[in-house]
């Protein structure tokens, strides 16, 4: 294993230990985040949303400040609901759009102490709205047995930002 430093957010510094041979889809982290790696704040720090707390009030916090949509793209963060199994939610960032019902995230702590940059994500929701999925476990190597409510997704763009990029009406570029 190689030993690398790595630039964190706030100017701090984590020590993340990366697999040898190139850049690795996982990375564990030891002192990233204050010394306990939480989805929310690295999700924080990789996207600029200003949403705090637990991840599952980042859906109502975004509320008149972030766009929520119920079809990903690519940059916009999943809000899982908190359940019994996520008592806090949980959020992942999208990567890459695979199909209308699969998606690549990136996400911290899914499995404890580590980040997943591509772990496929499946909607499993009757609707096709991406409010129930099913995401990949790695100790498996699969998707895991279990689903998870979730709200949708935040656009990472403030409102006031999207909207002053909008062009008025009878306007032409």
């Amino acid at each position: 294993m190689a030993i690398g430093l790595r630039c964190v957010a706030g100017g701090g510094i984590g020590l993340l230990l990366v697999a040898c041979g190139g850049p690795s889809r996982y990375e564990y982290s030891r002192s990233a985040f204050n010394g306990r790696l939480q989805c929310a704040p690295y999700a924080r720090a990789r996207t600029g949303l200003q949403l705090h707390g637990s991840a599952a009030s980042w859906w109502p916090q975004a509320a008149g400040r972030y766009r929520r949509t119920s079809q990903p793209e690519t940059g916009d963060v999943l809000v899982f609901r908190a359940s019994g199994r996520l008592p806090s939610g949980h959020v992942s960032i999208v990567r890459k759009l695979v199909s209308s019902r699969e998606i690549l995230v990136e996400h911290a702590n899914w499995e404890p102490g580590r980040i997943d940059r591509a772990a496929p994500v499946v909607d499993v929701s009757t609707a096709n709205d991406w409010s129930l999925v099913r995401v990949y476990w790695a100790p498996i190597h699969h998707l895991g047995a279990r689903s998870y409510a979730a709200y949708g997704f935040i656009v990472p763009g403030a409102l006031d930002s999207i909207a002053s990029l909008q062009v008025p009406a009878g306007r032409a570029m």
